[in-house]
């Protein structure tokens, strides 16, 4: 065991530091659950090898987490470093920042004590911020964990898989019993706009509907319908007589399949909406003899001011009428996992076979298992008349699986759709 030198440098806080095992019981937080800020990328972040490639010193490593007791922890990072290499680094905790010094054993692991911090007990997140102080082009080390020690410890509560995701959060619509639903409409703004989002606005017992952010420069909005069977990867194994065909699409629309989630069969249109602007998605549903449904897809296209088809998919062995319906927001990317992804859902209607429009004033709130436990920075709530999504940011704000919320009803189904007649280019018997 190597022994630990502390010098203390009044005004700076500055600690030489050698090689210290961690407590037996100290809370160890894997580096594989940090994020790499401001920029996401500019680090490898895997469960096999912690941080590697954290070369650029304008970029940090942060944790984020929630202690429950005030007082005192004791902060530590264990990293790999080239052996003989000195650095030096700054953590910064509940707005308090220590320096410490460390030389690197090569892949045996250095352990870099920063001291004692003070942390309230209200709940709230803490962030974390490992910071390299090291010349450029010298290596800031590759961090394994953040070892927190000391009363303040207890109970702390961090995410400590690898799954960097923010929650998914949904909302599901309560029907009235017996009504048969023809038709599901629903109006939905993106209030943020991180990298690797999908937020969905008319989602049913065989598919979803709504709008994505999959790049910098690209969005979408998706329409996808999910195949018959019990198939959850590839659809080449899915058997022919369980399988959605498309029947139509809309122009400029791009079709095909999708999997690993079930599988089915996919619509996109490459769509640059914009973040704040109210978006308007309508499903309908047309059984068939029975033995199928087909489902349709409609975005209004707010600059040319009309519906357009986004995708018509006949779903065998299928068929009743829209069920399950349901809003969710996703963030399907982990490495911006960090980032908050807030959404309003409101005006939501269905339409009956015979014509009659009914409005959905209330929701219920859930979220995946990783919403469970590991990340509790996810809730819904009602703002300005509609319902909202929050998810990631690691702020406050939690809401229990299952509680009911209302929103106020508007009274007044979208005029537009009242006697809506689909656009042309859908199949015969569509209509």
């Amino acid at each position: 065991m190597k022994t630990l030198i502390r010098r203390c440098f009044a005004g700076l806080g500055l600690l030489a530091l050698a090689v210290l095992p961690a407590a037996a019981d100290a809370l160890r937080v894997p580096a594989f659950t940090a994020y790499i800020e401001p920029d996401f990328e500019a680090a490898r972040v895997s469960p096999r090898s912690g941080i590697s490639g954290w070369n650029d010193a304008q970029q940090s490593v942060v944790w984020y987490g929630q202690f429950p007791t005030a007082g005192k922890v004791t902060c530590a990072v264990a990293l790999r470093l080239p052996a003989g290499t000195n650095a030096q680094w700054r953590l910064t905790v509940a707005g308090q920042a220590h320096t410490a010094q460390g030389t690197g054993a090569g892949r045996e692991l250095t352990t870099v004590g920063f001291g004692e911090f003070t942390v309230p007990g209200d709940g709230a997140y803490q962030r974390i911020e490992l910071t390299a102080l090291n010349p450029a082009g010298q290596p800031n080390g590759e961090p394994e964990s953040l070892v927190l020690d000391g009363p303040a410890a207890v109970g702390a509560h961090f995410n400590l898989k690898s799954r960097r995701n923010a929650a998914s959060v949904h909302l599901a619509y309560p029907v009235p019993a017996g009504t048969n639903v023809a038709a599901f409409y629903c109006e939905m703004a993106g209030v943020d706009e991180p990298l690797y989002t999908y937020y969905m606005a008319c989602g049913w017992h065989r598919g979803y509907f709504g709008m994505q952010i999959n790049s910098p420069t690209e969005r979408r909005v998706i329409f996808s319908v999910w195949d018959s069977g019990n198939e959850g990867v590839s659809r080449s194994r899915v058997d022919p007589t369980n399988r959605v065909v498309l029947l139509a699409k809309g122009a400029g629309v791009d079709a095909g399949d999708f999997g690993n989630e079930g599988t089915g069969g996919h619509s996109h249109l490459v769509y640059n909406w914009k973040t704040g602007a109210t978006q308007r998605f309508l499903v309908t549903a047309q059984p068939t003899n029975g033995t199928y449904t087909i489902y349709s897809g409609y975005f209004f296209q707010p600059e040319r001011k009309q519906w357009e088809l986004i995708s018509s998919w006949r779903a065998p062995k299928e068929g009743g009428w829209l069920h399950g319906l349901y809003s969710f927001s996703e963030n399907f990317g982990g490495d911006n996992g960090h980032l908050r992804r807030k959404a309003r859902y409101g005006n939501q209607w269905i339409r009956t076979p015979e014509g009659v429009w009914v409005e959905l004033t209330g929701a219920t709130f859930s979220h995946d298992p990783t919403g469970k436990s590991d990340r509790l920075d996810r809730f819904m709530g009602v703002e300005e008349g509609r319902f909202f999504l929050s998810h990631g940011g690691f702020g406050p704000g939690f809401t229990k699986y299952g509680e009911l919320f209302h929103r106020p009803a508007t009274g007044q189904p979208p005029v537009d759709l009242v006697n809506f007649v689909p656009p042309a280019g859908l199949p015969p018997g569509s209509r």
